[in-house]
């Protein structure tokens, strides 16, 4: 397996606090991967030691097979960082921004300033200076500034936070187009349409720590199956009592009620309402979707990711 980077016993401890504690990844080149979590999971810690802006306080990053310890320059000329906020001279337009930026690299191996101007779709604001754009325009320039390198591995910390659904949509193009090409991105993000859109794979963290990994649809398969029943009765009933239901692979406590996984909604919903009747259990509040990985954050921690 051919690996962009490998993380063994990453630890990186604030005083008494530990940011990242024992972390260990391994992220394949040509795939988008996210890292998901809460506020203070750990996520931007981990991103800044993959970055080199942060020194880990134990554990081994490798990235591209070199170290940012002996390896810092010529890391530095193979990956881009698009950060949640970046500070730009708001008085130059977007033409010279980019230009300013491209100066800063190998002009071998930066890209064009037209190219990255059409592939952002930043084409018609190229005169208009940098106040002037849009958060969404901004971010699609932050992107630019971070791909002008032409890197191997992209990094960006929650690109869309605050953006309007246009906006977002937008720039989950970009990052699809970039993923295209064979790069290898790094998201961090707690939208969990957007990673279910992007990423290849997602590792959840919590509390600094790995507590699952796979495919969107493999995490989702892990906690029963694709389809979920929220349920509330007017009697209380404990998930035991539907555990057993045709068609139910799992069912939880949630909130007022129960949270039921299911396979073919056809087949389950029918049962269950045979079983509630059994129970002489009338249904309050019934609600039947699609599960997502904000569900197996909630399974696996008894918390949704939007939590602090």
């Amino acid at each position: 397996m051919d690996l962009a980077i490998r993380i063994q016993g990453l630890v990186k401890r604030y005083g008494d606090v530990v940011a990242v504690n024992g972390l260990d990844l391994e992220i394949r080149r040509g795939e988008c991967f996210g890292l998901l979590g809460p506020n203070g999971a750990g996520k931007t810690t981990t991103v800044e030691i993959m970055e080199g802006l942060t020194p880990p306080t134990a554990g081994t990053v490798e990235l591209l097979g070199k170290h940012w310890d002996r390896d810092g320059d010529a890391l530095r000329e193979r990956i881009g960082v698009s950060l949640q906020e970046t500070k730009l001279f708001e008085k130059l337009t977007v033409e010279e921004t980019l230009v300013l930026f491209r100066s800063f690299y190998d002009p071998a191996r930066a890209l064009e300033v037209e190219a990255l101007l059409a592939e952002m779709q930043l084409g018609e604001k190229r005169s208009a200076q940098v106040h002037k754009l849009s958060g969404g325009q901004r971010q699609r320039l932050a992107v630019a500034l971070g791909v002008m390198g032409d890197p191997d591995v992209l990094f960006l910390d929650e690109p869309t936070t605050g953006l309007d659904p246009q906006s977002r949509r937008a720039l989950w193009d970009t990052v699809a187009a970039l993923r295209d090409r064979g790069k290898t991105v790094v998201l961090t993000t707690h939208y969990m349409d957007e990673a279910e859109r992007l990423c290849d794979r997602v590792a959840i963290i919590d509390h600094g720590k790995l507590i699952a990994i796979g495919t969107p649809n493999e995490l989702i398969d892990g906690i029963g199956g694709h389809h979920l029943v929220e349920l509330e009765t007017d009697i209380p009933l404990e998930p035991a009592a539907l555990a057993d239901v045709e068609g139910v692979r799992a069912a939880r406590v949630s909130g007022a009620g129960l949270a039921l996984s299911i396979g073919e909604p056809h087949v389950a919903l029918p049962a269950l309402f045979a079983r509630l009747r059994e129970r002489a259990a009338r249904p309050t509040r019934l609600v039947s979707r699609v599960a997502t990985l904000d569900d197996v954050f909630l399974s696996l921690t008894g918390r949704t990711l939007r939590e602090d």
